[in-house]
């Protein structure tokens, strides 16, 4: 199997790739930071896990010629670079909305189109969205992280129904606050925006709506990922698979 993981060098993407490593497969590791990808392949060949398998592709998602640059010859397509802006609707940056909006939305239309000629062509491939608990409900001052996330709902959903003639799945996973460097970055910006002290903010505003009242880690999702790579996840395709503790319970 060969991969395509977006957002790569940290977090949820460094643990799709480490996961997928593991499983025997090939990664094209993208990120927009080169050094920390260089860190995330050092860091599995002294595990004893890359041994060649690992592909660093410094790319910007934003760039309107990015895809040019890009592999299309690639199994699987993990769609999960991400950024974040907390700010009231009133406030937000216009530039700072458009440049999430690329990068969450646009560039993940761009990849699929890219590739999956060359899965139709196979007959068999699987797309994942790392999507988010934001895709299926919103909280206050995340505008430009829910609106693209629920975009990316809807057209997972069109690519199962059109890619199933074809051998191709697509599905999104949907975890609430994971612990990454993303989620830490926030914690200082949503205790400003709902004026509380940062050490609030984890249990008051994080895990409010959640049953379960713990942060999610990336491996976890780094082994739902590599599941729905696997043929037992065939017929699990235009669903969006919560991993939230419950938030959407309610």
């Amino acid at each position: 199997m060969r991969a395509l993981v977006t957002g790569a060098a940290s977090g949820i993407g460094a643990a799709i790739v480490r996961r997928f490593v593991e499983d025997g497969a090939d990664v094209c590791a993208l990120d927009l930071d080169g050094d920390s990808l260089d860190a995330l392949r050092v860091a599995l060949e002294d595990d004893g896990l890359a041994a060649g398998r690992v592909e660093p592709i410094v790319a910007d998602l934003a760039a309107p010629d990015v895809m040019g640059g890009l592999p299309r010859d690639v199994d699987v397509l993990v769609n999960n670079a991400g950024i974040q802006h907390v700010s009231p609707v009133h406030e937000f940056p216009v530039e700072v909305f458009e440049l999430i909006h690329r990068v969450v939305l646009v560039a993940p239309f761009q990849l699929a189109r890219h590739v999956l000629p060359h899965r139709y062509a196979a007959g068999w491939g699987q797309v994942v969205h790392v999507s988010s608990v934001h895709g299926l409900r919103a909280s206050p001052f995340t505008v430009a992280y829910v609106s693209p996330r629920h975009g990316l709902e809807g057209r997972s959903k069109v690519i199962a129904l059109e890619g199933a003639a074809h051998g191709v799945t697509s599905t999104c996973i949907n975890p609430a606050y994971v612990r990454t460097p993303l989620v830490e970055r926030q914690i200082a910006d949503h205790a400003r925006a709902y004026g509380i002290a940062g050490s609030e903010v984890v249990e008051t505003v994080m895990l409010a709506p959640a049953a379960r009242k713990r942060l999610i880690e990336p491996s976890e999702v780094g082994a739902f990922a590599s599941f729905l790579c696997t043929s037992i996840a065939d017929s699990i395709t235009g669903a969006s698979l919560c991993m939230d503790g419950g938030w959407t319970a309610h």
